[in-house]
């Protein structure tokens, strides 16, 4: 491991770092000055504590564009970046930092704990080793490190808050897993983008709502929710491969908002689900203008129309965004 590297280290919070108090877990900063020192003969790290520290649950687009202001002054310095989460919303996190670091050339590393650092049993030691050697590979691009593996973070999902395999990407599988000393299974290429390095940032009053289909009367009160709302987004959780009741006041509800200029991206609710144009069920929302997203799950979409309203995206755009992202 090249001694020299500098590492730029984001603490935002999160089970990693927190301790016990009268209300349960809070977000300490105790884990500073001990949690990164096992590595620290290979590597540098400069700390960067949030204040305030916070649990990942109450992560804002406020967060999101400060996060992202601030590393796009520090990756230029230095030879990676580490962040440390929570992870309730840190795959929500890796996935707004892959779409919004352009002409990304070192690593951003996302990782945190399923118990906290201090806790017996702990996983956070295991991750944040994982993390660290993740700096060895060099890739210019934003991962998640968790439970000795490596996952895209387009695509990556929360799948568990039960067990130390806290994610998963079941559409893009993992990179790498740390087997003892050294990595196996790698299947990244170390390409590096032809693009300058540049940062989108969120605008602050984005407005992406999120819908989900269930048996019943949800169709009924997304209609009416579509007729009132002031989101510029909405994604669409449909069943199967995209979809979704022909029901006619839905249908003109979902037609009408995207003629008042609203985005509507359509995603299966299914972990692994693609959707896409397979069933004739699904050619109604297709034709009132509805996007279909593919392999997109809900954490990658919610960063891309994020960005989408936040850049005035249309529909076209769109599609050609998860066209290059590999979703479509």
């Amino acid at each position: 491991m090249n001694p020299s590297k500098k590492i730029f280290v984001l603490y935002t919070g999160g089970t990693i770092g927190m301790s016990q108090s009268s209300d349960g877990l809070r977000p300490d900063t105790a884990l500073v000055g001990k949690a990164l020192q096992p590595f620290s003969d290979g590597m540098a790290f400069d700390w960067h504590i949030c204040a305030p520290l916070i649990d990942s649950s109450a992560v804002t687009l406020a967060d999101w564009r400060a996060w992202l202001a601030l590393l796009a002054d520090k990756i230029p310095q230095y030879d990676g970046v580490l962040v440390l989460h929570g992870t309730d919303t840190l795959a929500y996190t890796a996935n707004m930092l892959a779409l919004a670091l352009e002409g990304l050339d070192k690593p951003v590393v996302l990782t945190g704990a399923q118990w906290p650092y201090d806790a017996p049993g702990s996983d956070a030691p295991r991750n944040l080793a994982t993390a660290v050697a993740a700096f060895e590979l060099d890739w210019p691009q934003v991962v998640i490190a968790f439970d000795g593996k490596l996952f895209p973070a387009v695509g990556s999902s929360k799948v568990s808050t039960e067990t130390a395999a806290g994610f998963d990407n079941l559409h893009f599988g993992c990179l790498a897993e740390r087997q003892g000393e050294s990595w196996a299974a790698v299947s990244v290429p170390t390409t590096r983008s032809a693009q300058p390095f540049g940062v989108h940032l969120p605008a602050a009053d984005a407005a992406v709502v999120c819908h989900t289909l269930i048996p019943g009367c949800a169709v009924r009160q997304i209609s009416d929710g579509l007729k009132h709302t002031d989101a510029q987004a909405v994604i669409l959780q449909s069943y199967g491969h995209g979809n979704a009741p022909a029901d006619a006041a839905f249908i003109e509800a979902v037609g009408a908002y995207v003629r008042r200029g609203g985005l509507v991206l359509n995603i299966s609710q299914v972990p692994q689900g693609c959707a896409a144009a397979v069933y004739a069920q699904g050619s109604a929302l297709r034709q009132a203008g509805v996007v279909n997203a593919g392999k997109c799950n809900l954490e990658t979409a919610t960063a891309l129309l994020t960005l989408a309203v936040s850049a005035g995206w249309d529909a076209e755009i769109l599609r050609g965004k998860l066209q290059s992202l590999g979703l479509v």
